[in-house]
C-alpha cells in the first residue's frame, strides 16, 4: 500500500531497525521533519524502545550532549531545540485521558513538539493529525532490533514517505 494513499486506522508501513544505530537514524530522520505543532505517539510494550527513540530524537534537535531522562514518573519533560521547545510525555500513569489536561498537553499541542509515549492513553485527546509509531521487538539477532509500524495523518505522509527513502526502505508493502 502506498504511504500517500493510506488512511491514519492502517498502517502505512513497518521499517526495520535492526540495531540501536537504525533506531538512532530513524529517529533523527524524523526528528529533522518535525515541526512546531506536530504529536508523536510512541507505542508499543514495556520495553521495546520508545524511550530510546524520544532520546535519539530530542539530541537531534537539542544536541547530543542533551541529558534525556525517561519522564516515567516525572509524566512530562521540556526541552529547548532548535525546532522550538518539545514536550516529551510518559502517560504510561494515566488513569484518565482527562488527566493530561493536568500536564498541560493542550499548550504542549499549541506551542512546540510533542512526543508521546503510551499515546492510547490520551483516547479522544489525541490529534487526528498524529504520527504513530508503534515499536515491537524484533526476532532473533540483536536484542536492539525493532521494527516499528508507522501509520499517520495527512501532514506526516509525504514526511514519512522521505524516511522511508532515507532509511533505504520503500514506501508501499
Amino acid at each position: 500500500m502506498s504511504v500517500a494513499s493510506a488512511s491514519r486506522t492502517e498502517p502505512l508501513t513497518v521499517i526495520a531497525l535492526p540495531d540501536l544505530a537504525a533506531t538512532d537514524r530513524f529517529a533523527g530522520l524524523v526528528a529533522g521533519r518535525a515541526r512546531h505543532g506536530d504529536v508523536i505517539g510512541l507505542a508499543g510494550e514495556l520495553g521495546t524502545g520508545k524511550t530510546t527513540f524520544a532520546r535519539a530524537f530530542i539530541r537531534a534537535l537539542a544536541g547530543a550532549d542533551e541529558e534525556v531522562p525517561s519522564p516515567t514518573f516525572t509524566l512530562l519533560q521540556t526541552y529547548d531545540s532548535r525546532a522550538g521547545p518539545i514536550y516529551h510525555f510518559d502517560l504510561y500513569r494515566l488513569v484518565a485521558p482527562d488527566e493530561a489536561w493536568e500536564l498541560g498537553i493542550e499548550e504542549a499541542f499549541a506551542h512546540g513538539i510533542s512526543l508521546i509515549e503510551w499515546p492510547e492513553r490520551l483516547g479522544p485527546l489525541l490529534p487526528e493529525d498524529t504520527l504513530c509509531l508503534t515499536l515491537r521487538a524484533a526476532a532473533g539477532g540483536d536484542p536492539n532490533a525493532r521494527g516499528v509500524e508507522v501509520s499517520c495523518g495527512p501532514s506526516w505522509r509525504d514526511r514519512m514517505a522521505a524516511v522511508c527513502a532515507d532509511m533505504g526502505q520503500a514506501d508501499d508493502d
